[in-house]
């Protein structure tokens, strides 16, 4: 399934990045339309974190371009307005409490204090009472409550694309389905362009339109989603297991 209309969000070209002269990433073209919900897959080492990296001009690419809302994100700041990302605990405040990083975030995003209090309303599930008024820093948190912080923060300004790298990890069962709901909530009432990736086949299909394998780089792969979206990609996988044998 495409996004809901037929403008492209993200396209890529060309694009590349090698390190002492590997190549780990190597993409000719992708296009990702608006409000699609697209994720990406594949072993570790597949070069799923260094695309996101390039997408958020993190790092540079070797050749080619990752391109938002038609403006190359190497040269122009302006995607930087629209798009919302987690990719690691790196990108938290760990010495700030959670309520200090999320005004901090509302402040960057120029969000009121009426914003904040929805924000609050919307994400109370979610939090599981576990991290709001504890008193603690956001360093000395569990994994999985320091990755809530950072998901949540991450769409707090009801961005028009969220990248998230991984975002089931390290979470418990419940807030697992409770991520789910609210991702699909996105994916159908927002319009909002979605990247995703994970190691879990299942939750992946659940939540994304879209799906790529990525294999040492090169996208092998471009599943749009079906009832059988979790077989084939399950086939995929045994089907490696086999060949190496």
């Amino acid at each position: 399934m495409e996004g809901k209309n037929n403008e492209i969000m993200i396209e890529v070209k060309d694009l590349s990045k090698a390190y002492d002269g590997v190549t780990v990433l190597n993409i000719p073209g992708l296009k990702i339309p608006k409000g699609e919900s697209f994720g990406l897959v594949g072993n570790n080492g597949a070069g799923k974190t260094t695309f996101f990296r390039l997408m958020l001009d993190l790092i540079r690419a070797n050749s080619g371009t990752v391109m938002t809302k038609g403006k190359n994100v190497s040269k122009d700041e302006n995607w930087k307005f629209h798009t919302a990302s987690y990719l690691d605990d790196g990108f938290l405040i760990d010495f700030l409490t959670p309520e200090e990083f999320f005004r901090f975030t509302a402040n960057v995003r120029s969000l009121t204090e009426g914003d904040l209090s929805e924000f609050y309303i919307l994400f109370k599930d979610f939090f599981n009472d576990e991290i709001l008024e504890k008193g603690k820093l956001i360093r000395d948190l569990s994994r999985g409550n320091q990755k809530k912080v950072g998901i949540a923060a991450t769409l707090m300004s009801d961005p028009e694309i969220i990248i998230m790298d991984e975002p089931f990890n390290s979470l418990d069962p419940t807030t697992q389905i409770r991520l789910k709901i609210i991702l699909n909530d996105w994916r159908k009432d927002k319009n909002t362009t979605m990247l995703i990736s994970s190691h879990d086949l299942n939750h992946v299909s659940e939540v994304c339109d879209r799906i790529v394998i990525l294999d040492k780089g090169n996208i092998v792969k471009d599943i749009h989603s079906s009832n059988n979206t979790l077989k084939e990609l399950e086939d995929y996988f045994y089907t490696q297991i086999y060949a190496q044998s």
